[in-house]
């Protein structure tokens, strides 16, 4: 059994269907196959269960899977140790952001990154904490960048800064006098809100529990992304919360909003970079940090360099 056959393994338990595992691996359907009924034969197992209309995988198979996908992600390793042996600046990095971070950080991050390391481009990924989990997991990123917390098996986390919460508000609106809002006073608003699934949509809403009734969430509306919601705001429609990297600057070039501090004690988040505990490459994770902190994006606290942390034992 190659390492060829544990990818064809893999993609095809991962789409359930022969044709887009063969077009995932490059190759026709038919040899995809064929290698599939090899591998059954050499172990003596069934490992999917196939109908006309899709493809099963049996309780055996997810086991060997498993086993798999391990195999492939230290075998990925080799490369990177030896690259790293050489010069762990002068490859590419996967990174991942989630969308709340990344269009607020990266404008500042890029130019940073390629000043320490010019022979390290970024390999750039936008999406929800799950999805860039299991990416990391699986051995298609090599870090990222999230909000806490956070807690994969095999997978080291370290705090860079922390970032106090903004409301952002019509420039008319009744709380332009106010100096600082109170966290309760959200729920007496139509409050603009991301969509479920978000991490940062759960924060606001652990900043404002009142926002929430029995029968779901009150006087809110939802926004696909932190832009269109300061759009809407800007036509009146709402209040919403904001990290403070999309916040602080906005009055500025924007006269149709105002932004205004909570009360204290101050919500915040606090962003990490996150990568598997057997990569190697930590010089390129020291010049991400590095690159962040100098990013200076408003309203952050930085954070003393700690230990990076296992989030979960490894398995």
């Amino acid at each position: 059994m190659t390492l060829t056959d544990l990818r064809y393994l893999v993609a095809l338990a991962r789409e359930r269907h022969f044709g887009r595992a063969a077009e995932k691996c490059h190759v026709s359907q038919p040899t995809l196959s064929v290698a599939i009924k090899k591998i059954e034969e050499e172990l003596g197992v069934q490992l999917f269960e196939r109908s006309a209309t899709e493809v099963k995988i049996t309780a055996t198979g997810r086991r060997i899977v498993s086993q798999a996908e391990k195999v492939l992600l230290e075998a990925a390793q080799i490369p990177e140790i030896a690259s790293a042996g050489k010069d762990p600046l002068a490859e590419p990095l996967r990174l991942g952001v989630i969308f709340t971070i990344g269009p607020y950080l990266l404008p500042r991050l890029i130019p940073r990154v390629h000043r320490l390391a010019p022979r390290m481009p970024l390999i750039i990924q936008e999406n929800y904490t799950a999805r860039l989990a299991e990416a990391l997991k699986r051995g298609e990123l090599d870090v990222v960048i999230l909000s806490l917390p956070f807690a994969e098996p095999g997978i080291v986390a370290q705090p860079v800064y922390d970032e106090p919460f903004r409301v952002l508000i019509p420039a008319a609106h009744p709380w332009h006098g106010q100096e600082r809002i109170d966290p309760d006073m959200l729920a007496e608003e139509q409050l603009l809100l991301l969509g479920a699934g978000n991490c940062f949509r759960d924060q606001v809403l652990e900043v404002c529990p009142h926002c929430r009734n029995v029968s779901g969430l009150q006087r809110t509306l939802e926004g696909s992304s932190l832009e269109t919601i300061r759009h809407m705001v800007a036509t009146g429609l709402g209040v919403t919360v904001l990290p403070s990297s999309a916040a602080d600057e906005l009055p500025a070039h924007n006269p149709l909003v105002a932004v205004r501090p909570f009360a204290a004690p101050e919500p915040s988040r606090r962003v990490a970079l996150a990568w598997r505990v057997t990569y190697p490459r930590s010089g390129a994770i020291d010049v991400l940090r590095t690159a962040i902190l100098e990013s200076a994006l408003p309203g952050v606290r930085p954070i003393g360099r700690l230990a990076a942390v296992e989030t979960a034992e490894a398995p």
